[in-house]
C-alpha cells in the first residue's frame, strides 16, 4: 500500500515537471513542415509539450496534428481558430490556454524551421536558472547570424530592429525577434494589458511591456535559418504597422506611467 502511494506520487511529480515548459507553435498552411517540427520538439533531450495554434489551414496543418496527437499524448496540444486574424490574437488565446493549466514557461516558435527547436534548451536554461525573466533568440546580438536572407531583407530587418531601439530605449538588439521564452509571471503581469498589435510588431510590444514593468530581459544568439517550405507571411501591412505604430505605443507608456 505505502508502496502504491509512493508511485502514485513519484507519477504526479513527474507529470508535473512535464508540463512545465510549453512551446507555442502558431500555424497557417504549414502542412510542409509541421510533422517534422513535432518529432523534433518531442525528442528534445528536455520534455517539452507543445501547443500549436492553428488559424484554419486549408492545407490541412490542423488534421496532421490531430493526427500526431495519439502518438504525443497529453504532450502535443491543438487550438483550432475559426479565421486567421493574424500572430497577436493567436499568441494571446495560446497564452491564456497555458496559464490556465499552469505551465511555468512559454516559448514563442515559429513552425517554418528559421527557429532552430534545439535552441529551446538554452532559452529554458535562462529561465530555469533565473538569469532572466524573458529571453530573447536573437539574430543580432553576436554580429549578424541570418541563413539565407536576401540583402535587403537583412538590413531591413536589422535596421527596423535599430529603430524600435531608439524609440523605446529597450536593452536587446533583436526587438523584433520571434524566437522567445517567457516565466509564467511575465505572460500573469501583461495579458490583460491592452495588447493592440496583432502582426510581428506584436513581438515589440509584447517586450516592451514586459520591460516596462521592469522584468529582466536577456538574448542569447542563435541562427535564424529563412523557411525552405511554405511561403513567408511578411507583407507590407506588417511592416507599416511596425514602423508608425512603435512611437504611439512608446508615447501611450508615457501616460501610463
Amino acid at each position: 500500500m505505502v508502496w502504491e502511494q509512493d508511485r502514485r506520487i513519484s507519477y504526479f511529480c513527474f507529470a508535473y515537471i512535464m508540463k512545465e515548459k510549453l512551446v507555442i507553435v502558431p500555424s497557417y498552411n504549414e502542412a510542409e513542415n509541421i510533422e517534422e517540427l513535432v518529432a523534433v520538439v518531442m525528442a528534445l533531450d528536455y520534455p517539452f509539450d507543445m501547443l500549436v495554434v492553428d488559424d484554419d489551414s486549408p492545407d490541412g496543418t490542423a488534421k496532421l496534428v490531430e493526427a500526431l496527437q495519439p502518438k504525443y499524448k497529453d504532450r502535443l496540444h491543438l487550438l483550432k481558430r475559426p479565421t486567421k486574424e493574424g500572430l497577436g490574437p493567436a499568441y494571446l488565446e495560446a497564452f491564456k490556454w497555458a496559464l490556465d493549466r499552469n505551465y511555468q514557461f512559454l516559448f514563442e516558435m515559429d513552425a517554418d524551421f528559421s527557429h532552430d527547436p534545439y535552441d529551446l534548451t538554452k532559452l529554458y536554461e535562462i529561465l530555469q536558472q533565473d538569469k532572466a525573466d524573458v529571453v530573447v533568440g536573437s539574430r543580432y546580438v553576436r554580429g549578424i547570424q541570418v541563413i539565407n536572407w536576401p540583402l535587403s531583407r537583412i538590413l531591413l530587418s536589422y535596421f527596423a530592429s535599430l529603430y524600435v531601439r531608439l524609440i523605446t530605449r529597450m536593452p536587446i538588439k533583436d526587438t523584433t525577434a520571434g524566437f522567445v521564452g517567457y516565466k509564467k509571471e511575465v505572460i500573469q503581469a501583461i495579458i490583460n494589458e491592452n495588447i493592440r498589435f496583432s502582426g510581428y510588431a506584436f513581438q515589440i510590444e509584447m517586450k516592451f511591456k514586459a520591460w516596462v514593468k521592469n522584468f529582466r530581459l536577456s538574448e542569447i544568439p542563435v541562427v535564424f535559418t529563412d523557411r525552405a517550405r511554405g511561403v513567408s507571411k511578411m507583407n507590407r501591412s506588417i511592416i507599416s504597422e511596425a514602423i508608425f505604430g512603435i512611437i504611439l505605443m512608446k508615447i501611450k507608456s508615457w501616460y501610463a506611467k
